[in-house]
């Protein structure tokens, strides 16, 4: 494993959190590729810290399924089967349909506007052609959406699956013709917000998901067979570009 091309994030007061952090976000993104090995060494250098909080992290980590830890080997990056994807897509569409209609009927308008400015934001990062910063934009647009539904509960469900979440997000969005089709499935949610049609709203968004599940599933299964797979370019280093 090779860190050297990896930042840092800004150290918060908590080395686990620190850590987990890290390694949370450099596995959605694909910089920790699904079966490559964690090398504590590696990892301790590059953040300055012992190894205790480290294995702190891995641990929760496990506990999310987003590492393995395998004897006589060592902590892994998870990989997502067939399966699981389905699994997190169905209770997916579920909850961030519901986010999105009650959304529509909750929030106000200054925070209506927000999202427009966020939606902007992510047609924007889509031209760039920056994997790391279309997945920052599109999990802004989410994240308006989640304050502003008024449901505590359907929030905390869906950050329990924000990683996973993230990691199929980032399969389809890898795909250049599913993005453009993407982009224009969020205008249109955005729209039906925006008219404060509730039942169109959820309606949409439903359909993106299950539009974004075809995809996603085409793209998991290529690689579980070992084929090659095109995708976007992006700043992360090729070994790990986002595979899963």
């Amino acid at each position: 494993m090779t860190t050297n091309t990896l930042a840092a994030p800004a150290r918060p007061e908590s080395l686990r959190n620190y850590v987990e952090r890290f390694l949370r976000d450099a596995i959605a993104t694909g910089q920790f590729a699904p079966g490559a090995r964690l090398i504590e060494r590696e990892i301790c250098e590059l953040l300055n810290v012992s190894r205790p909080p480290l294995r702190e992290a891995l641990r929760a980590l496990e506990a999310e399924k987003l590492v393995q830890i395998i004897p006589h080997k060592g902590p892994v990056v998870a990989s997502m089967s067939l399966d699981d994807a389905r699994q997190v897509y169905a209770v997916r569409a579920l909850l961030e349909s519901f986010a999105i209609k009650q959304f529509t009927l909750n929030a106000d308008a200054a925070m209506v506007k927000q999202l427009g400015v966020a939606v902007k934001e992510l047609n924007v990062e889509a031209a760039t052609g920056d994997q790391n910063r279309l997945l920052a934009a599109k999990t802004r647009f989410y994240e308006i959406i989640h304050q502003g539904c008024g449901n505590r509960l359907v929030v905390d469900m869906l950050q329990g699956l924000l990683t996973r979440i993230n990691l199929l997000r980032a399969t389809s969005l890898t795909q250049p013709q599913r993005l453009a089709v993407s982009l224009d499935e969020i205008d249109k949610i955005y729209s039906a917000i925006r008219r404060r049609d509730a039942e169109k709203a959820e309606k949409l968004a439903k359909q993106h998901i299950v539009n974004a599940q075809v995809t996603a599933l085409e793209v998991l299964g290529r690689q579980l067979a070992g084929m090659p797979v095109s995708v976007l370019s992006t700043t992360t280093p090729k070994r790990y570009a986002a595979r899963i």
